[in-house]
């Protein structure tokens, strides 16, 4: 073993917030090099913790890649007002995987909610940014999320690493 590495303690988080983003129907640009790029528009939504809470503005949304492997690679970009009016911006990557088995129950945009999250992954890597004083320790923090479908939309459990 290399003589270099140390042991450390465990990654640790505390919650953060739930959140809900409301979305509007897809749209695709098609299939290109990479895969199948498609904008999952943000169509508001609310998010709440035990250090803040607001709304999701309806601008912004994801700029998906549906890989060929089925993967789906997210890149978010919202706009959260805080019940204070404070401005914060939030984006993240991320992957869903979703199980071969499970692709077709979540194709139907009418009942896909309702597919158990357990059988899919689906990760994110939040970051903010904001002028905000009172979140201006946002600024600094490194999260992470645990998705899940909600009707007309998507939700994250989002933590923050300590």
């Amino acid at each position: 073993m290399d003589t270099r590495i140390r042991d450390l303690d465990p990654i640790a988080t505390r919650p953060l917030f739930d959140i809900v983003v409301d979305l509007h129907p897809k749209q695709s640009f098609g299939a290109g090099p990479l895969g199948t790029r498609v904008l999952h528009g943000s169509a508001g939504g609310t998010f709440e913790g035990p250090q803040l809470r607001g709304t999701v503005l309806p601008i912004g949304g994801d700029w998906a890649l549906y890989r060929p492997d089925g993967a789906m690679q997210l890149d978010v970009r919202l706009a959260l007002r805080t019940s204070e009016g404070d401005l914060i911006h939030m984006t993240y990557g991320g992957r869903w995987i979703v199980p071969q088995a499970q692709r077709a129950a979540l194709a139907d945009a009418r009942t896909r909610h309702a597919v158990d999250p357990a059988s899919y992954y689906f990760r994110t890597t939040p970051l903010f940014e904001t002028g905000s004083i009172r979140y201006a320790w946002l600024n600094d923090a490194v999260c992470i999320g645990s998705g899940y479908l909600v009707e007309g939309g998507v939700a994250y459990k989002v933590f923050q690493v300590l």
